[in-house]
């Protein structure tokens, strides 16, 4: 079992950056692939971004591409998401998510094993 705790949320005006955290403990994660989701209310939880259990293999949602970077620390059993230029349209709640199947570009919420409590971002105007 892996448990998944989001760090880093926050209020930022736009044009701001956060960095997101997404701490393991349980079962390293040495072995999965990592993901970000985001959801609003009333919206379906979307795909941000996503990481190769080796981090060799990055993949980005269009909306965050250039602006966002995922990364991985497996000694830390972490994975954060680095967040610049932020805009209000990236105002949601952030999960971490874990796909012990390492796809190689794991987009849908359906692949993932594991999720984390989420973290709000505000971004204000």
């Amino acid at each position: 079992q892996v448990q998944l705790v989001e760090s880093g949320g926050g209020l930022v005006q736009a044009g701001g950056s956060l960095r997101l955290s997404c701490a393991a403990t349980g079962r390293s994660l040495s072995r999965y692939a990592m993901g970000w989701f985001r959801q609003v209310p009333g919206k379906e939880r979307e795909f941000v971004a996503t990481i190769t259990s080796s981090g060799g293999t990055t993949y980005y949602a269009d909306s965050v591409k250039g602006r966002f970077t995922i990364s991985r620390d497996n000694a830390k059993n972490t994975v954060y998401l680095q967040m610049n230029s932020l805009k209000p349209e990236d105002t949601a709640v952030y999960y971490c998510a874990a796909d012990q199947g390492d796809a190689i570009v794991a987009i849908t919420t359906g692949l993932y094993d594991y999720w984390g409590q989420g973290t709000q971002v505000t971004v204000s105007s």
